[in-house]
């Protein structure tokens, strides 16, 4: 006689599917964190903290003297060597918050075949290594609704402890809370919600002028749509079930779609001055990492080399 888990409906058997990937998290997390140490170690190398000028102890730089600042700004000793007036700056020492948001729903277990990780793997690598690297720089790094602040060294440790213990509904998008105006957000998901849901946590969140940057991150599959043939697609968080008779007719349509969605929400972040950019799994972990430090330390008119809705 054929099991009974067999007879169940086909969205059972995926929710269960993405149900057991979520659980197996605990038996990944040490490979996960490893991982994030490795990638934060090879990146911190070239990295100097996110340095601007503003009130501290530590030297930064001499720049030139603009005119219409005030002549107490001038550094007569360093003028003094050539026919240039320079200004001594020192570097901004000021600890704020950085709130980190990996979606760990349901959808995020999705790998592919020859993906290296799932979306939630990919999600979680890079903020452990983000919260490492800024830790290290003297920040203090949260989760929302999950974990407070904190600059202890052991930050990639804290995170996955308290997502171990964390018993509660993984939603796809972080929960409602008002961040310190100086703060900044960092938001890792898959981003498939429904846009009026996305507006929404774009206004929660920026209401107190905090800044931040959304990024999409989605499997190669997910881009390119390899699909052919009669394929039963399930939403493994609600359970619908759609099948395609001749799946490669969908492709085109699909493809529309997911750029019409990112178009939407680029607009929206576009319209509160913050980041948003793409990351496909396919892709290195420590590239994504460093566009992330990077994006935190400018605002989208003057980041070097960085543009809004670039893919990293």
């Amino acid at each position: 006689m054929a099991d009974a888990a067999e007879r169940d409906p086909p969205e059972v058997l995926a929710l269960r599917r993405a149900d057991g990937e979520s659980r197996s998290l605990a038996a990944s997390l040490p490979r996960l964190m490893l991982e994030a140490r490795r990638i934060a170690a090879n990146v911190i190398h070239g990295v100097h903290g996110r340095r601007r000028a503003g009130a501290g102890e530590s030297f930064w730089q001499y720049r030139r003297f603009v005119s219409g600042e005030p002549s107490q700004n001038v550094d007569w000793r360093r003028s003094a060597r050539d026919d240039h007036l320079y200004v001594r700056e020192q570097e901004w020492e000021a600890a704020h918050t950085v709130w980190l948001w990996p979606d760990r729903s349901l959808s995020m277990a999705f790998a592919s075949k020859g993906a290296r990780d799932s979306k939630l793997e990919r999600a979680l690598i890079v903020s452990f290594a983000l919260a490492q690297l800024l830790v290290a720089g003297g920040e203090r790094v949260g989760v929302p609704g999950l974990m407070n602040p904190t600059s202890n060294s052991n930050v990639i440790d804290k995170m996955a402890q308290a997502m171990l213990h964390d018993t509660g509904t993984r939603a796809s998008l972080p929960p409602s809370f008002v961040p310190a105006a100086l703060a900044e957000i960092v938001v890792l998901s898959d981003l498939w919600s429904p846009i009026a849901e996305i507006r929404t946590m774009l206004a929660g969140l920026s209401a107190s002028g905090a800044h931040g940057t959304l990024v999409q991150v989605v499997d190669p599959a997910e881009e390119s749509f390899p699909y052919s043939g009669r394929v039963e697609f399930v939403d493994p968080e609600g359970g619908e079930m759609i099948t395609a008779g001749r799946a490669e007719k969908w492709a085109s349509d699909y493809v529309a779609r997911v750029a019409a969605h990112r178009d939407q929400i680029r607009a929206e972040t576009n319209k509160l001055d913050w980041l948003f950019s793409t990351h496909t799994t396919s892709r290195s972990a420590a590239e994504l990492l460093l566009f992330l430090h990077a994006g935190m330390t400018v605002t989208k008119n003057s980041a070097p080399g960085v543009k809004v809705g670039r893919s990293a």
